[in-house]
């Protein structure tokens, strides 16, 4: 049975992340990359978009953390991945996993499979991506799912055991889980779903929530960032008029989001 989240835990998670400014190294597709990195500044994290084959391993060595995205996959940004995981790894460095249209197209399904056999500290995607990964039959519409996240909840506790990761699948609720605990958020607004880059910057954010957390405190961090991601949303589309308006009002309220808002929303 899926687990609520206490607002006191993302409360703690949020402010940590504030405190500490995780340094985020983010491989992400050409679409959303200043939208990810203003919802990463909106929260307090610092972000860093290094792509060059020739500068993406030195730089995940240092990096708080890395997250990968394989949206717009060319076979060099492919190999950029590689190495940045590599170097995460040899350094000791979390990485995030954020397997696009995995299942859709073979050449990122088979690169995503590659990855997961490189120890992801967390893998976030749509409920078709993580049925695909975890070796089950899903319906995907490219980059958009055609399951519902609660189908996805078994193949996400089997993608968890064999990854060893904490997988997030997301949707109108989201289901976190490390294999036997699931976390379950009911938040968000069917708007984000209007505007490119939700789900992209909410896998960096994800990172961004993993930087410096302990190992046994990594599912309530993942929740944490899928809660704060959902509250704001949540709360930008109660005054928006459309997805023109919701971008800066939830860049505002990731921004503003404190203990109090996040004890309200979660009440």
């Amino acid at each position: 049975m899926p687990q609520a989240l206490p607002a006191t835990i993302v409360a703690t998670h949020l402010e940590r992340i504030r405190r500490s400014v995780p340094l985020t190294h983010v491989i992400t597709n050409d679409v959303v990359t200043g939208f990810t990195a203003n919802v990463l500044l909106a929260l307090g994290a610092a972000p860093a978009m290094i792509t060059a084959l020739e500068e993406a391993g030195s730089f995940a060595a240092i990096a708080s953390v890395l997250s990968v995205n394989v949206g717009t996959l060319t076979s060099a940004q492919a190999a950029t991945i590689r190495i940045a995981v590599q170097s995460a790894n040899q350094a000791g460095t979390p990485w995030v996993l954020d397997p696009v249209a995995a299942g859709v197209l073979p050449y990122r399904t088979e690169l995503c499979r590659e990855l997961l056999q490189q120890h992801p500290a967390a893998i976030r995607g749509n409920a078709s991506e993580i049925m695909a990964l975890a070796g089950q039959a899903a319906a995907g519409k490219g980059v958009d799912s055609a399951n519902q996240s609660e189908q996805a909840i078994e193949a996400a506790q089997v993608l968890a055991k064999n990854s060893g990761a904490i997988v997030a699948v997301t949707g109108e609720i989201d289901y976190i889980t490390d294999g036997e605990r699931v976390v379950s958020i009911k938040a968000g607004d069917p708007l984000m779903t209007r505007v490119t880059g939700t789900g992209c910057a909410l896998s960096s954010v994800v990172a961004a929530f993993i930087a410096g957390c302990e190992e046994k405190d990594r599912l309530d961090a993942v929740a944490s960032a899928c809660a704060v991601m959902a509250i704001a949303g949540q709360r930008a589309a109660a005054k928006a008029k459309g997805p023109g308006s919701f971008v800066p009002a939830f860049l505002d309220n990731l921004y503003l989001l404190d203990a109090v808002t996040i004890s309200e929303a979660l009440a």
